[in-house]
């Protein structure tokens, strides 16, 4: 197996090993120059962090404007490169029996929006449900109430983003094999958006951000119209469901 190493480590032996540091498996390379070792990373030790996996007790003790505000933390951690190190293998091994995760997020299934690392979570901490578009169906809906009537999560938040590729085809109605039944999910909120000045089409960047708004806002109000059950949790301070859209140029959630 060979690696690939920037020139400016200019390597004179490829011998490596592996070190456990603080849980964390880092990858050492021994025998190099003086001036790969001012290139190589140095890592410091205050900044690994272990969380642990929340117990039942933990989670039951949490309130929904908590978890809203750790998710809110984590995300500034994010926007600003400070995600939490996490030792994963730990993580999974205490989570192996059960899980008592935070909340739910429904997002979009983009690959530019990592939904745990965009709020800093890690094994145990957040159900997430993606599909494209992030709009909801009986599947989601009913992922939804096991998450939080069943396992215990305190927030459902619905996560947007900026730049849909699925909003533009909705906005464009376009047709193609499954995607045309898809986006009728998407459609309703292409039609209540009448604010934004230029055209209905996806080359407005206004119109687009003011569809990704609304198609939140109307997920949103389905959730609580489609299923009683987590209407009822609402309305008795059990959940709180809140909306979101992510700026695809910032890293930031701008909560509605």
């Amino acid at each position: 197996m060979h690696a690939i190493f920037a020139p400016s480590f200019k390597l004179s032996i490829m011998k490596k090993q592996f070190i456990t540091l603080a849980g964390l498996v880092v990858l050492s390379t021994v025998g190099y120059t003086q001036q790969s070792e001012q290139d190589l990373v140095k890592i410091n030790r205050n900044r690994i962090l272990v969380e642990e996996v929340l117990s039942e007790a933990q989670q039951a003790a949490l309130t929904p404007s908590e978890v809203l505000n750790s998710l809110v933390e984590g995300n500034v951690r994010f926007v600003r490169n400070d995600l939490t190190a996490r030792d994963h293998s730990e993580q999974i091994r205490q989570s192996a029996e059960a899980q008592f995760p935070k909340a739910i997020v429904l997002s979009c299934m983009d690959s530019r929006v990592p939904v745990e690392d965009v709020f800093d979570k890690g094994i145990g901490d957040i159900f997430v449900a993606r599909v494209a578009g992030n709009f909801i169906n009986d599947a989601i809906l009913g992922s939804m109430e096991f998450a939080t009537k069943v396992a215990g999560a305190k927030l459902i938040l619905v996560l947007g983003h900026e730049n849909c590729e699925v909003v533009h085809a909705a906005i464009d109605e376009t047709e193609l094999g499954h995607i045309t039944k898809m986006l009728a999910n998407i459609k309703p909120a292409v039609d209540i958006s009448t604010k934004s000045k230029g055209p209905r089409s996806s080359t407005n960047r206004l119109f687009v951000h003011e569809v990704s708004e609304n198609n939140v806002h109307y997920a949103l109000e389905k959730i609580k119209r489609d299923s009683p059950l987590l209407n009822k949790m609402f309305e008795n301070g059990e959940i709180d469901i809140k909306g979101a859209v992510y700026d695809m140029d910032t890293g930031v959630v701008n909560f509605l």
